[in-house]
């Protein structure tokens, strides 16, 4: 399956990037089709309340997805590192420690959803009217937090030895099931919010599955046996050093938005409706900066691996100019067609559903690039291995949302939410330019000295 895998050690830059990071794009573009069409569906079928019901666990949600992604996604880089040495035996224990790491984590994340779900919910102020309808969907979705660290990790592990295709056909087809799985559950079965969360467990199931079966079949370099297992103290640190870096970077800022969202939840059922609708919405937007910041810590990891540091260099310009322009034409899309947009996510025709999601948008696409160069920097650092700087560019964001909240949501109300993103993304950037400011001139010596 050579033909799948991205050459990011050799070739043109530019064009590997592009095509290593397509389809990372499309995979993430459908794993938030999950959540999406559960939202799409809940809306049409069951009304605003069930909407705000699904989108008072938005936060909570994405705190989940955060944190396995971070995870896999981190503990892959120290494969990809593995992979550019061509050091199969490393490479081997790199996957035996991440899935003991996995394996762990699930069983602390499980228990968490069985004694504190509840009362977190009802510290994050959601309505009294929906709370256990809420409740019943996020409960299950958390329940099952296994397949979706499943997933990631193996769709991670594949990313780090150039292959980002296989996932993706994984996760299209399994988004497609859940698709019909939503319909079957929730408007023929009659089952409601809860219908939408088990579709989405058995679909991310089932690409999880997919993933592992591929693995087995097709990548043996990534199937450890059992004396591969003993994998020692310095690599199990390696290994929770970076999951855990990019792991608790992602967490923390979703700790900010779960803080975010207690503010919105004080503003009642319209407004959390069109919030969750336009939060949607700004995640697909962002997925295409996103996903070129994931693969850039793929490149950087290889190369790194390989001890090619000027062409690390070389990329983060690259990268950086293909960032530019993919956000100018997110921005003029944003302006234009907010409104159509936040209704076609949302189901809704009340005016201050739609007005709410638009005005969000229209405030956040013009600072999209900012964000964009934001992902470039946290993963280059995560991929030449600096955990702290990306770490405390995470604890800013979610002091910052912290103090948005306590502060200026209850004089601002809405237009305090609204303008909390665009604000954090601009200090973050900047206190990682600052860090990386040796990167951004015009040589390598800074990153020399850093690899």
């Amino acid at each position: 399956m050579r033909f799948l895998r991205a050459d990011l050690l050799n070739g043109k830059i530019g064009k590997n990037l592009i095509i290593f990071t397509i389809p990372i794009f499309i995979a993430s573009l459908f794993q938030q089709l999950y959540n999406t069409v559960d939202i799409m569906v809940v809306g049409y079928c069951l009304g605003d309340s069930s909407l705000a019901a699904i989108g008072s666990t938005s936060s909570v949600y994405e705190l989940l997805v955060g944190f396995a992604l971070g995870v896999g996604s981190g503990m892959a880089i120290v494969t990809a590192r593995c992979y550019g040495m061509q050091s199969e035996n490393a490479i081997k224990k790199t996957v035996a420690g991440s899935l003991v790491i996995g394996a762990a984590l699930t069983v602390i994340i499980m228990i968490f959803a069985r004694f504190g779900l509840y009362s977190l919910m009802e510290i994050l102020k959601t309505p009294a009217d929906i709370i256990d309808e809420a409740y019943s969907y996020i409960f299950l979705v958390t329940i099952s937090v296994g397949v979706m660290f499943a997933y990631n990790l193996a769709a991670g592990l594949l990313r780090a030895v150039g292959d980002s295709v296989t996932p993706l056909i994984f996760l299209i087809l399994s988004s497609v099931l859940n698709v019909i799985l939503d319909i079957v559950f929730i408007k023929v079965g009659g089952m409601g919010i809860e219908g939408a969360a088990l579709a989405t467990v058995i679909s991310q199931g089932i690409s999880a599955v997919l993933c592992i079966i591929f693995i087995f079949k097709k990548v043996h370099i990534l199937i450890p046996s059992g004396e591969h297992f003993r994998v020692g103290k310095e690599l199990y640190m390696e290994l929770l050093g970076q999951g855990f870096s990019m792991g608790f970077m992602l967490s923390i800022v979703s700790v900010g938005t779960v803080m975010i969202q207690a503010g919105v939840n004080s503003l009642g059922k319209l407004i959390i409706a069109g919030h969750t609708a336009s939060r949607r919405l700004s995640y697909f937007f962002m997925m295409p900066l996103y996903s070129l910041g994931t693969a850039f810590s793929t490149y950087v990891s290889q190369n790194k691996g390989a001890g090619q540091h000027e062409r690390i260099f070389q990329g983060f310009k690259i990268a950086s100019a293909i960032n530019i322009g993919m956000s100018i034409v997110l921005c003029i899309i944003a302006l234009l067609w907010s409104e159509e947009l936040v209704t076609f996510i949302s189901g809704s025709h009340v005016d201050e559903v739609i007005g709410t999601g638009a005005r969000y948008m229209m405030w956040n696409g013009p600072f999209f690039w900012i964000v964009g160069v934001l992902f470039l920097l946290r993963n280059m650092a995560q991929g030449i291995g600096l955990k702290v700087a990306p770490l405390v560019n995470s604890i800013i964001e979610c002091i910052g949302k912290f103090v948005f909240v306590l502060l200026l949501v209850p004089k601002l109300g809405y237009f305090a939410v609204i303008i909390c993103e665009p604000v954090m993304w601009i200090l973050m950037t900047t206190q990682l330019c600052i860090s990386f400011k040796g990167m951004l001139g015009s040589s390598v010596d800074f990153i020399n000295r850093k690899l």
